[in-house]
């Protein structure tokens, strides 16, 4: 981070960091450089360090910038997707016969990168309630280097106390890696609560739009910055500009947006607690949520996931999420827009017969921006 950035307010850091006025122009927003090689100064004379746009390009490197900044970390990069960047991060990181200690409530996508492509070159792994430190501990080996966190989690809104993780993981020598994707850098900063890594899905709250897919890896350790960006360059799976720029669009709106995503979600899981068809609510702001008073302590706020059970069983969660007509059916999340998804059948469908498989009768919201009656009345009448 550079010194014109010290000690500015989140939201003034996520306008301007990266967000350097054109040299050529003058025109305050990066261009976007669809541009594959650069011309030299002769042999090895690079402008700017910029050679090929798989090792960097200059809207990425804004866009990278601009994330190390709101994470509070020392480098960011950024990739193709959310997956692409996890993949990047496992690979730098771990070598065949090593141990991963995996959240037992993780994004499906994460599960199925665990259990069907890194386990196939000798990567072990176990499942650990990461909201108790001690399953933590009791989970880990003298092999384990990494453990996994999402907090709040996918799709079952788990809280993880990061700093006390943390502790757990650098007792035994192994590094802590947060997905920050539901709650953002805006509503909660894992690297300084002791995390090494921190893992985004930009597709979802960084971009806000629904129009862009990404991924993004941060963290405050210089060192391992460098071996990941050796990594991201080698294998290849970079963000492209124009994605670059979408982000870097939506990082700038980020904290006004997370502020209403996070006063309709509260609003939401309210009347959810007190519908006669709903068994159970899940969502951090809740006094009664089990990690309500950790996510209080770590969070500015509670976010826009919100998840419920159905009377029911199936077949009813599924008619819920038929039914609704302001809330669009479909998968991903973080958009301005609202969505509704059943996990069991979509986003987590590779979890099934595991121990990472969510209940059957579970409906996952992604609360958006609108005016919240509306999101009401719509849930209202999906429920009957």
């Amino acid at each position: 981070m550079s010194d014109r950035h010290i000690s500015q307010h989140f939201e003034t850091l996520a306008i301007h960091a990266g967000n350097t006025a054109d040299p050529l122009t003058g025109a305050v927003v990066p261009p976007i450089y669809q541009v594959s090689t650069y011309k030299q100064d002769g042999v090895g004379g690079l402008r700017g360090g910029y050679e090929y746009s798989r090792s960097a390009n200059p809207t990425r490197t804004a866009l990278e910038e601009n994330l190390a900044a709101l994470e509070g970390g020392r480098r960011g990069l950024a990739f193709a997707s959310g997956l692409a960047a996890e993949d990047c991060l496992l690979r730098t990181l771990l070598t065949p016969g090593d141990h991963v200690v995996i959240p037992n409530d993780a994004y499906g996508g994460t599960f199925r990168l665990f259990a069907k492509v890194v386990s196939r070159w000798g990567v072990e792994w176990s499942v650990a309630d990461t909201g108790d430190p001690a399953a933590v501990r009791a989970a880990l080996t003298p092999k384990t280097k990494i453990v996994w966190v999402e907090t709040p989690s996918n799709p079952l809104l788990g809280i993880t106390d990061i700093a006390a993780v943390a502790q757990v993981a650098r007792d035994a020598g192994a590094r802590l890696v947060v997905d920050n994707t539901f709650a953002t850098p805006y509503l909660q900063q894992p690297l300084s609560l002791g995390a090494d890594v921190v893992v985004h899905s930009l597709t979802k709250y960084m971009g806000g739009h629904s129009d862009v897919v990404g991924g993004a890896l941060i963290t405050s350790d210089p060192d391992l910055g460098e071996e990941l960006a050796y990594h991201q360059n080698a294998m290849g799976a970079v963000a492209g500009p124009f994605d670059s720029w979408l982000v870097l669009r939506g990082t700038k709106t980020l904290a006004v947006r997370m502020d209403r995503h996070s006063e309709n979600a509260t609003k939401v899981a309210d009347m959810l607690t007190r519908h006669a068809r709903v068994t159970s609510v899940l969502y951090p702001g809740l006094p009664e949520h089990p990690g309500h008073e950790v996510a209080a302590k770590q969070m500015k706020a509670f976010g826009g996931m919100v998840s419920f059970r159905v009377a029911g069983g199936e077949e009813a969660a599924v008619e819920v999420c038929n039914r609704a007509k302001v809330f669009t059916l479909g998968e991903s999340l973080g958009g301005v827009e609202s969505l509704i998804e059943h996990p069991g059948r979509m986003t987590h469908a590779s979890a099934a017969g595991s121990a990472l498989e969510v209940p059957a009768d579970l409906v996952r919201l992604s609360v958006g921006i609108e005016n919240v009656d509306d999101l009401l009345e719509d849930l209202q009448q999906a429920l009957g």
